[in-house]
């Protein structure tokens, strides 16, 4: 036995007492407000960290984040213990009923709401997705006082944060009830608690905090425990396999129960490790050497020596070699874990199942028998072991039990995309907390691009009031947009829809005169009509003159009554003495008292609607700019109005390539990608020509600089170039080659992750949403 094993074992000692009541029979002595809590000679406090994707990277991400997480295991102080934990709770139904469901409202949308609803609480009712997997890291360490503890645990915890920031896992330290509210969620899984737990008004009641989080009653038996009206059992690792796959925990942790995995570490200083196993290599070269020397005096110089013997030098020796060139550190490991049933039988099945798991990679699960509570003490991260059944490691070998397989994106109060294609959970983000919650959606034809962007805007307008404006060249919005109580523009030049170009009123701009914003925008405008670079210096004069001579009437009347229009901007041309002026006249005369004159008469839709579909797929070439210019205008001038009212913009902007063949739309784009967040907007791009895309500077930009990316199946060059662009490894792109509509990756934040998305097809939101052929409404 190691000194730091003596040490160990000498500090956790403690006399034994029979509880009297179930709070006796929790272990903790005492709390303090900032999450650390005294078990037993010991301080303990706790971090929660996320999930990474190892499972899916490649190996050389794996062999990286492998190494990281040595790195994270060698950096453990020697003076404490430290235990990782892995939680599986299912998920408690009143709070995902109240942060995913959308909410009714008594009107005559609710009926999508009830056919949206009852597809999320199909995904949860599934016996492989309403587990959520929780993972902490609890260190404990016998100090003289709290204040010790508190110095100790600042300096340990942010070396812990780093190490695992590494990883790409975040780590957070626990707060006191955030640690009492992980052990209720055991002690009394699905019921609710009645108030939130405060430290203070406990004490001032003269309450003790156990009350709070532990059950009605405990009882232990030789082999398992009752908690209430559950079973429970603790199992340990008994035998360990020579080779262990990093599999291992994930497998273990797949049974859909509740349950949690602790991992003990206990680490020993290199130096007491190295010198141990230099007398341990001793202690067996002693023993050959003795062998050896019998078989001499018994004349028999050939002799082998005994395969075991030879095989304890190798190790011994390759041991050494780790902790003296490797950078390997010795440590004391043990593997508990508890899992719950609602009966004897069940729980019996389970054990079974638990134990062909361990069988299958070749180790052995025990329970143990009479120190159920013992063994419950050490699973549970109160920072205690109270189970003497510690195996010795190195760094390599204790790694093998990653606690890590695959991100998840659980974001309180966003909106549902689909389940994690990995771990079956929902995955559920919210795109207004990112740093630029602007997303992509990108596929080839027929992937689910539309269906996903429709189901993302079905949310947004059966769940809150922000206004939702489409930009859609395929006319694919439409029947969606009209059952939602939308209005759909169809702009063409010979539909009866018309939007006047000069419609301003008095929040146009973004906080500045009106005049001068419109003046930009009649630039632009003529731009477009004369040609980009052809309008002169004094012909921008003219119209900035016209601008405000058009206008005067209308402000005079306090932005009341109708504004005017192109055609009375075109009256007002012909007026003005200048020879340009006719000549900027005869240049727009086509796009105004001509056939192309849509965008010249007055407005004579609803465009205050809170949801507006811009259909713009029958505008024509010659139309197009225009049309694009006004359009944008519309949308970029109702973002502003909404902002000052405080009210949230979506944007929309299907078969994005388009707009990329236009300068103007081009720029207006990029500009507004980069602004909207400031505006309190969100932007979608929608496209399946992502080679076309691509080739715009301009959009690889904006592309790599979008934190809500949905990449579904693309084409074999597509791949190669988001690939290189956003640095997707080979295992992950195979989520997105020749898999099913609706299945692909989401970027969020620094999170991928691969997904799946199945909608039912029986349902009347299906039918408005699917673009498949034969599917579409007509």
């Amino acid at each position: 036995m190691t000194k730091t094993l003596a040490a160990a074992r000498r500090q956790e000692r403690v006399k034994f007492k029979v509880p009297r009541s179930v709070q006796d029979a929790i272990p903790i002595r005492r709390i303090w407000p900032d999450g650390i809590f005294q078990v037993g000679n010991q301080y303990s406090k706790s971090w929660s960290f996320t999930d990474i994707n190892y499972a899916i990277a490649d190996k050389d991400d794996k062999m990286a984040m492998f190494l990281d997480y040595c790195a994270l295991l060698n950096a453990l102080d020697s003076g404490a213990s430290a235990k990782i934990t892995i939680h599986n709770r299912r998920i408690d139904k009143e709070d995902f009923e109240r942060s995913v469901l959308l909410p009714l409202h008594g009107d005559a949308l609710d009926h999508y709401r009830e056919e949206f609803n009852e597809m999320l609480r199909a995904q949860v009712t599934g016996t492989s997705n309403s587990m959520v997997r929780e993972r902490y890291l609890t260190v404990s360490i016998v100090k003289r006082s709290i204040d010790e503890a508190r110095t100790y645990f600042a300096r340990v915890g942010t070396d812990l944060v780093t190490h695992l920031a590494k990883l790409s896992s975040v780590a957070a330290e626990l707060s006191t009830p955030d640690r009492l509210r992980l052990l209720r969620d055991f002690f009394k899984a699905g019921q609710p608690p009645a108030f939130d737990f405060d430290l203070r008004q406990h004490a001032k009641r003269g309450h003790s905090f156990k009350d709070w989080l532990c059950p009605d009653s405990m009882e232990f038996a030789a082999d398992h425990f009752q908690i209430d009206a559950r079973f429970g059992r603790v199992l340990y690792l008994q035998d360990y396999a020579s080779y262990i796959k990093d599999s291992f925990l994930s497998e273990l942790c797949d049974l859909d129960r509740s349950m949690m995995l602790s991992i003990d570490i206990l680490p020993v200083p290199t130096d007491e490790a190295a010198r141990q196993m230099q007398n341990t290599l001793l202690g067996v070269e002693t023993n050959i050497a003795n062998w050896q020397r019998k078989q001499n005096a018994a004349n028999n110089w050939s002799a082998t020596i005994p395969y075991d013997m030879e095989l304890q030098r190798k190790e011994t020796k390759e041991m050494l070699d780790d902790l003296t060139t490797r950078d390997q550190r010795m440590m004391f490991g043990l593997v508990t874990l508890v899992h719950m049933a609602d009966s004897q039988q069940q729980l019996d099945s389970d054990t079974e199942t638990l134990q062909s798991v361990g069988r299958k990679h070749l180790c052995q699960l025990s329970t143990l028998r009479w120190q159920q509570k013992d063994g419950l003490d050490t699973v549970l991260p109160y920072g205690l072991r109270r189970i003497q059944a510690l195996r010795t490691l190195t760094t390599e070998s204790t790694a093998v039990l990653i606690p890590f397989r695959a991100q998840e994106i659980l974001q309180p109060g966003g909106i549902y995309y689909g389940q994690n294609a990995v771990s079956k959970n929902m995955i559920v983000a919210d795109r207004t907390k990112l740093l630029n919650g602007n997303s992509f959606r990108l596929g080839v034809s027929g992937s689910g691009k539309s269906m996903s962007a429709k189901e993302e805007l079905v949310q947004i307008a059966l769940a809150t009031e922000d206004d939702i404006l489409i930009l859609d060249p395929e006319s694919e919005f439409g029947h969606l947009t009209r059952a939602l109580g939308g209005e759909v523009i169809q702009i063409s030049a010979t539909s009866d829809t018309h939007i006047n170009a000069l419609d301003m009123d008095r929040s146009y701009g973004d906080e500045r005169n009106p005049i001068v914003a419109k003046s930009e925008f009649v630039l632009s405008l003529y731009e477009q009509l004369v040609g980009g670079g052809q309008v002169t210096a004094k012909e921008k004069s003219i119209l900035g003159r016209c601008t405000e001579l058009v206008y005067q009437p209308y402000i005079r009347n306090g932005y009341r009554g109708t504004p005017p229009t192109l055609r009375d901007f075109y009256r007002l041309l012909k007026l003005q003495p200048e020879p340009e002026a006719q000549g900027l006249a005869l240049a727009s005369e086509l796009f105004i008292t001509g056939t192309l004159n849509t965008f010249a008469k007055y407005t004579n839709v609803d465009t205050q609607a809170r949801i507006i579909d811009y259909d713009i797929r029958e505008l024509g070439e010659q139309l197009m700019p225009l049309g694009m210019l006004v359009t944008l205008d519309a949308i970029y001038n109702r973002v502003i109005q909404n902002q000052k009212r405080g009210k949230r913009t979506w944007i929309v902007a299907d078969e994005f390539y388009i707009l990329f063949r236009y300068e103007y739309s081009a720029n207006f784009f990029y500009k507004l990608w980069k602004r909207i967040r400031k505006y309190n907007g969100l932007i979608t791009g929608l496209t399946q020509n992502v080679d076309e895309l691509l080739r715009s500077d301009t959009a690889r930009l904006m592309l790599a600089n979008s934190e809500f990316l949905i990449l579904l199946n693309q084409s074999a060059t597509d791949r190669e170039e988001l690939a290189k662009l956003l640095h997707i490894s080979d295992t992950q792109l195979g989520y997105i080659t020749d898999v099913p509509a609706g299945c692909g990756l989401i970027r969020c934040g620094g999170q991928l992750v691969p997904f799946t998305n199945a909608f039912p097809q029986n349902t009347d939101l299906y039918r408005l949403m699917s673009t498949r052929p034969g599917e579409m409404l007509n």
